[in-house]
């Protein structure tokens, strides 16, 4: 659990007991605690799998790289949500950016990278048709994916048009590779992680991610959403 002291407290942000504190956009709030049902699958089986290979590997390196990876843990550090500097530990470092890159499907780096700049895009349109002739499912970006970048593409099972925020609904369909120009066709992608694009009126969100190929750091998430249509016939 973590606070922010004033007068009283002013805000609050993790699990403290039964009750989780967070904020959106009509302020802080607080909320019971819910255990989630662990259902074992398969998604959660290679994540855990990726992860620790991602441990092994840390554990693989020399006494000069780990000292590399923990030196080099102050150029990466971050905001949290109080506006303070966090400075990630070596391991944390280490482990971030090489699940992006094996994510990606590119190899694990040993040492530690120079921070570089991420491409963003400028604008995403998802477009969603229903099965009424034929599924779709796809992805309007501006500009095309510079040829050192990739796209880590996530999005939602189809639910409720009225669902305006979604954060831990999101699934990692597919990577968008190198060089991919508008549009991405994700129905492929969408239909083997959610079966189904769903029913007219019915809403999916959409995020993408760009990494940088060689180094693993992420980039700004982008995020939209759209109304399912009927297909054209």
């Amino acid at each position: 659990m973590k606070t922010k002291f004033g007068a009283i407290i002013v805000d609050g942000r993790g699990k403290l007991g039964g009750h989780v504190a967070s904020k959106n956009r009509s302020g802080s709030y607080l909320r019971t605690k819910v255990t989630p049902i662990n259902p074992q699958t398969s998604a959660q089986s290679t994540i855990r799998n990726r992860l620790g290979g991602i441990s092994s590997g840390w554990r693989a390196l020399t006494p000069a790289q780990l000292l590399a990876w923990n030196g080099a843990a102050s150029d990466f550090a971050k905001t949290n949500v109080f506006g303070d500097s966090i400075k990630p530990s070596g391991f944390n470092l280490y482990q971030t950016l090489n699940n992006n890159l094996i994510m990606c499907g590119e190899a694990a780096i040993p040492s530690p990278p120079v921070p570089v700049s991420v491409d963003s895009f400028t604008s995403i349109v998802l477009t969603v048709e229903d099965a009424t002739d034929e599924e779709l499912f796809s992805l309007a970006i501006t500009p095309a994916v510079e040829d050192d970048h990739l796209v880590k593409v996530y999005a939602t099972a189809p639910m409720s048009a009225g669902k305006s925020f979604v954060k831990s609904e999101f699934r990692l369909i597919g990577i968008m590779p190198n060089s991919q120009t508008s549009p991405w066709d994700g129905t492929t992608a969408y239909q083997a992680v959610f079966g189904s694009t769903g029913e007219v009126g019915q809403k999916i969100f959409c995020k993408v991610i760009q990494v940088e190929g060689s180094t693993g750091i992420a980039g700004i998430p982008l995020s939209c959403s759209s109304v399912v249509v009927a297909s054209a016939a």
